[in-house]
């Protein structure tokens, strides 16, 4: 499928990509599986989530994913640990729950505080069990194209694209913004697809341009609405995974992404909207990988 063939009129609009809905699709087949799995196993899979201190925004997003986890037919076991709490506490208990039989999946929820090293703690994880897909072992197993724990928002992104494009191979994938988080991954992801790659980052000299090729356009850069109309090739697909909250003339505030939607929308062929788009796949794609944890440490071959 080719997004890019057709002209557009003068009252184009982009077809919108509804992340909500594909998510709830996805939680609804994930219970589906656990419950299968449990069946075959007598095992329940299960989920610790760390959060270290107490940030507002970080306790309720890590609620929301002790809810999912539960209404998937998964255990979840929370760890509220204070500001307070040390590197060697912190690694003591990834120790234990790396021992833990009824644990399938570790997460420890980022950013930590300071003074606690987080590549250390990410790795301190057994890859197994690292569901986020952060860890060493992961990473590199991703980048040689073998069978792994995928991060959650990457994963997202591409199950979104594949239900929108079907075979990608050929097409000019650009992914502006290169963390270990989002950009990395998706690329190496997107090249295990077939597309051809280009990553645009803080020293690309014309990213504009790069991304005028782009049949394909992920931006996940955290700068509110850097990509504008004109920076879009018409008939792309965009995944915006950027997520900022803007003031509004009236005050009040606005959850935009890393795309300028109302211009990009009249060029574009499809596109995620902020919020409703990427945001929902990345819990939904937690659960995916807490179960494919689950299989791994039963034996079964990760699909």
């Amino acid at each position: 499928m080719n997004s890019t063939s057709s002209p557009l009129t003068s009252d184009h609009q982009a077809i919108l990509i509804n992340g909500k809905a594909h998510a709830a699709t996805l939680r609804h087949r994930i219970r589906e599986d656990v419950l299968a799995f449990h069946d075959r196993h007598g095992v329940t899979p299960g989920l610790a989530v760390i959060l270290v201190g107490n940030d507002p925004a970080s306790e309720v997003y890590v609620r929301n994913k002790a809810i999912q986890t539960h209404h998937a037919g998964m255990r979840s076991f929370m760890h509220m640990l204070p500001e307070t709490t040390s590197e060697t506490e912190l690694l003591d208990l990834i120790e234990r729950l790396n021992n833990d039989a009824a644990i399938h999946g570790i997460l420890v929820q980022l950013p930590l505080p300071a003074g606690i090293d987080a590549r250390r703690v990410t790795n301190a994880i057994q890859p197994e069990k690292d569901v986020d897909g952060l860890g060493e072992v992961n990473a590199g197993r991703l980048a040689m194209n073998l069978p792994g724990i995928v991060p959650c928002t990457p994963l997202g992104c591409l199950l979104l694209l594949r239900d929108q494009l079907g075979d990608m191979k050929g097409q000019h994938a650009v992914v502006i913004g290169c963390s270990n988080l989002v950009g990395k991954p998706l690329a190496m992801l997107l090249l295990a697809e077939g597309c051809t790659v280009s990553i645009a980052h803080i020293h690309t000299r014309d990213t504009a341009a790069l991304a005028r090729q782009a049949d394909i356009l992920v931006v996940a850069t955290g700068c509110r609405e850097l990509v504008r109309g004109d920076w879009i090739k018409p008939g792309a697909t965009i995944i915006d995974v950027g997520i900022t909250r803007a003031q509004t003339p009236d005050g009040k505030t606005r959850l935009v992404g890393d795309v300028a939607f109302d211009e990009a929308v009249q060029v574009a062929g499809r596109i995620t909207p902020v919020p409703g788009g990427v945001g929902p796949m990345t819990i939904a794609c937690l659960l995916e990988n807490t179960l494919t944890a689950a299989r791994m440490q039963v034996g079964e071959t990760p699909s």
